[in-house]
């Protein structure tokens, strides 16, 4: 029987067909070509070789190239995109012996996949260019020579990110640098993309210096906004070259749902279907009909764990097909992936389970099959796998199976969005305050800031060099430059995978495992949490906040665990409301705090335990939308289902969910990137009220795209709840994996009316046009917002927020007399009259500090720092003492602590803090004396190692 009668045949088979959502044959189209004038003899001569035709969008981005023009190409997978911009670009280096190119990949695999096409292009042309890569695996003695003799270096943004600062050692590099390369640029999205973004621009400010101005070249797969991600990522204006004109035969896209007719009773059952096993079975019916398939998946772990099952099922089955099955994944040693990848294009291996690090164009040749296990989080991260299938415009079949939840089941049921034109926008954001300024850092270093560079480069206003110059990051000089006034390299300090510079160490045994953010550490390895790293499970025995440790050990269990959390917003400053007929969004700064306060262990979907947490609140300023629903639809909510409990809250947090569950549709973003809140009554707003916000600190641009999408998410929202069969909520509609609640309360019903009510809102405008209005708001003061939390009780966020007050203002006299009263008001008198006194001493006139300082000076004598009541005193003060140092009150600290270590003079933590303290201080012997003292008790102390780098 023919391949071809295999490939058509799973669609029929009686095991597979019930559970077909959905089938869109996408026809074999023919190319489309189109002849170049007056190319080079030697490129002519290359194509001739080859018997090679340039299709139509090849041609017309290399017109567009040699106009002069930056170009961003969009098309699919193997259709030819590389050779497009290739061409121009050897040209040019015919052309001009001195020109170089800049080629940006994101990943390592990938750029060492393309620079075997350059050494051959190179070798073919009969040009030196000596194309090399320039990445961590570079060997030191080859570094210099790539910087002097190399025409064509590929790196990646992590290797740019550290040695822009060398730029003197690639003079002539910069000097003559005519197109920069950017590759799988849809791969710049959210916090990486918007670190990646100011990379760009730092480098452009590098090349002007130099005096060249190079040109932009862009691949990608297909946007909705492909023109926008261009001009953010680069600050350059863009060609469109998006009409695929290459050849390709016909392919069944199927969609897979086990979920078809599965009909929920409770939340929790045992017997739903197993996505897994059903990717297995899929996978080895295709490997058993002769079909070379590729299976992604949606985790390591899943990887392995389907490739292992079906080697074991294939030995019972067709034995000699068991070691033509292998896994595919990053943590592989480079020698091994090759072996796959090589395998797959020879066929020596017929099936291959893999993540998504197969997804990126690296060379492994057409397959028959491609099985996708879950919806990969993207439309182009699916269209970039489905793509791997389809050699020689033969009929091929891609197969996306759906998972339980709602984007994966919206698919199944909506094959009409999932076929028509690209709905995603890649999201970059410039507003970041935290990024803006890491950004400015790094580039101070590299080379002196001009006054109006960062408005140039940068589009950041003035006052932001302004704020870093009073907090001493930058300094001017006596040409009116701003210079970075010290000796390290503030890249090191910035990761372009994240926001936050605050690290927390994941270690094992005293060997590091990972790292993570304080939230990625509130979330998933809080104390208890069990943590998977590359398929192994870990406990977390302990965590270190201060210090941003987290120690685990290996343990195989049969559980997971679930955090819970509590959530509260309170609106900073409104920017914009958008209006949508009769409803509006409103825009703006929110302050977000998330009590993390207990987690459960499940066994499956089973709860087996629920235990305490005693984490501070996990608080941020983000940027977010949110819009009110009025109490007649409570009221209306209520006379329809009058023996229901929760029913208005119920269908509130249902809304949240669903929308939250769609957003990735429109936006290109995780769900776990967002948060959100739904409330019966807010106090800003005065009414019920949903929030969405950004999960970053800052802000990263999702849900401010999400407003101008507002009206295609909720009808997207809409549809997928009518379509859900469930009767009162499911994982396919309104429950979330996320929800710190529990997912309580949920009410199906009337969040389906909430969304109607909405949409009726919309539909009363027969336009649907929108108008964005600015509201200037005064902010919230920081003091003020300190001053509120104490005057509602929660001492610890009203000192979390003094603290960082006195980090950037350590003479503020409110902030020092507010925590002198809540110390005072926490029984913790004797340093509540160290900040009475600190306050009086730069401004005698304070009303609260002259209340205190008379309360204070009433107190028994007795009670004094040198007669401690017991161990946790102790801890108490070293905790402040630890606060006031990391502030720089180095005066204040030492006081407490010669206090303390009277009362416990084996406090190894306290007496090495004493000697940092001198250390700072400039009294090198006392710090060396404490470091002894320190050593003696506890040579592996925390703190004590960190003396002993600093005096060793």
């Amino acid at each position: 029987m023919s391949e071809l009668n295999n490939i058509d045949m799973f669609k029929n088979d009686v095991r597979y067909r019930e559970n077909i959502a959905h089938i869109e044959t996408i026809p074999a189209k023919k190319a489309s070509f189109k002849k170049v004038e007056n190319l080079d003899e030697k490129i002519v001569e290359y194509l001739d070789s080859k018997d090679v035709k340039l299709y139509k969008h090849q041609a017309e981005t290399y017109e567009s190239i040699k106009n002069g023009e930056n170009v961003i190409i969009t098309t699919p997978t193997a259709s030819g995109k590389t050779l497009a911009f290739n061409l121009p670009i050897m040209e040019t280096m015919i052309e001009d012996s001195e020109a170089t190119a800049l080629y940006i990949y994101p990943a390592k695999a990938l750029s060492n996949d393309q620079l075997h096409v350059l050494e051959n292009l190179e070798e073919s042309l009969g040009i030196k260019i000596s194309p090399r890569t320039y990445d961590g695996d570079t060997l030191r003695e080859d570094k210099k020579g790539i910087r002097e003799k190399s025409r064509i270096v590929l790196t990646n943004p992590y290797q740019l990110h550290l040695i822009l600062s060398w730029h003197h050692q690639w003079s002539r590099f910069y000097k003559n640098l005519r197109y920069i390369v950017i590759d799988e640029s849809h791969y710049y999205k959210g916090v990486f993309g918007s670190n990646v973004a100011f990379l760009i621009k730092r480098l452009k400010r590098i090349a002007n210096f130099y005096g060249s101005y190079p040109q932009f070249i862009l691949s990608s797969a297909t946007l909705a906004n492909p023109l926008e991600l261009a001009n953010r990522l680069t600050g350059e204006e863009f060609v469109l070259v998006d009409d695929d004109t290459s050849p390709s035969g016909e392919k069944d896209f199927i969609l897979y749902n086990p979920f078809k007719n599965y009909l929920r009773n409770k939340v929790y059952t045992q017997n739903a279907p197993s996505v897994h096993m059903e990717t297995e079975n899929i996978f080895m019916y295709m490997m058993l009909k002769n079909i070379q398939t590729l299976c992604f998946t949606v985790s390591r772990k899943t990887t392995e764990l389907i490739a292992m099952w079906a080697k074991k099922d294939m030995t019972q089955v067709k034995g000699k097909l068991a070691h033509r099955i292998a896994a595919y994944r990053a943590g592989y040693r480079p020698k091994e992936r090759r072996e796959i990848e090589e395998g797959l294009k020879s066929g020596k291996y017929l099936g291959v389970t893999c993540t998504n690090a197969l997804e990126l164009g690296i060379n492994i040749g057409s397959l028959d099959a491609v099985i996708i296990s879950g919806y990969p989080g993207t439309m182009i991260s699916t269209w970039q796998q489905a793509g791997r299938a389809g050699r020689s415009n033969q009929k091929s079949i891609a197969v996306l199976i759906a998972f339980e939840n709602q984007l994966d089941q919206y698919f199944m049921n909506n094959p009409k969005f999932f076929f028509d034109k690209p709905h995603e926008n890649a999201i970059i954001d410039l507003t970041n305050p935290i990024l803006q300024e890491a950004h400015i850092l790094c580039a101070a270093k590299e080379l002196p800031l001009k006054r109006g560079e960062t408005e140039k480069y940068f589009n950041v206003s003035q006052n932001v060099v302004d704020k870093l110059v009073s907090k001493k990051d930058l300094q001017e000089n006596h040409r009116g430059d701003f210079i970075y006034p010290y000796d390290d390299n503030p890249a090191m300090d910035h990761s372009l995978d994240q926001i936050s510079s605050e690290e927390f160490k994941v270690m094992n045994n005293g060997m590091l495992l990972e790292t993570m953010e304080r939230s990625q550490v509130y979330r998933e390895a809080h104390e208890g949490a069990i943590l998977i790293n590359k398929g192994d499970t870990y406990v977390v025995n302990s965590i270190n906040l201060k210090k941003g440790y987290v120690n685990v050990s290996k343990e195989n269990v049969e559980y997971h665990t679930m955090v819970l959390n509590k959530t509260e917003t309170k609106i900073k400053k409104k920017l914009s409301k958008t209006k949508y007929g009769d409803l509006t969004i409103h825009f703006g700064e929110l302050t977000v705090s998330e009590d993390y306060f207990k987690y459960k262990k499940m066994h499956f979907s089973k709860p087996i335990g629920t235990y305490l947490l005693d984490l501070p609140p996990l608080k941020f300023n983000t940027k977010g939308l949110w819009f009110t629903i009025p109490k007649s639809v409570k009221n209306t909510l209520e006379d329809m289902y009058p023996n229901e409990e929760e029913v208005f809250a119920g269908g509130l947090h249902g809304a949240e969910h669903a929308l939250i569950g769609l957003f990735p549709l429109h936006t290109m973003c995780d769900r776990f990137d967002i948060g959100g809140l739904s409330t019966n009554f807010h106090e800003d707003t005065q009414e019920a009220t949903i929030f969405i916000y950004d999960g970053y600190e800052g802000g990263i641009g999702i849900t401010e795209k999400a407003v101008d999408v507002f009206v295609d998410l909720l009808d997207s929202t809409i549809d997928l709840l009518n379509n859900c069969n469930c009767k009162s909520g499911c994982p396919s509609c309104i429950y979330s994996p996320k929800c710190g609640n529990d997912n309580k309360p949920l009410h199906k019903g009337a969040t389906i009316y909430i969304l109607e009510y909405m949409k009726k809102l919309i539909s009363s405008d027969s336009k649907g046009e929108k108008e964005e209005i600015i509201v200037e708001v005064k902010e919230l003061d920081e003091f003020d917002e300190a001053l509120d939390l104490y005057q509602k009780g929660d001492y610890s966020a009203s000192k979390d927020v003094l603290n960082s007050i006195l980090l950037d203002d350590k003479r503020h006299v409110k902030a020092l007399a507010l925590m002198a009263q809540i110390l005072y008001n926490q029984d913790q008198k004797d340093i509540a009259l160290l900040f009475t006194k600190k306050a009086l001493a730069i401004d005698r006139s304070n009303e609260m500090a002259n209340e205190l300082e008379v309360l204070l000076s009433d107190k028994p004598k007795n009670n004094s720092l040198s007669e401690l009541d017991s161990l946790d005193d102790v801890e108490t003060l070293y905790e402040e003492a630890y606060d006031l140092y990391e502030q720089g009150d180095l005066d204040t600290a030492s006081e407490i602590l010669t206090k303390l270590l009277d009362f416990d003079d084996r406090h190894s933590d306290a007496l090495a803090l004493m000697g940092l303290i001198y250390y700072h201080s400039g009294i090198f012997p006392k710090a060396v004396e404490y470091y002894r003292k320190a050593s003696k008790i506890n040579k592996n102390g925390e703190m004590v190692r960190e003396l002993k780098m600093r005096v060793a």
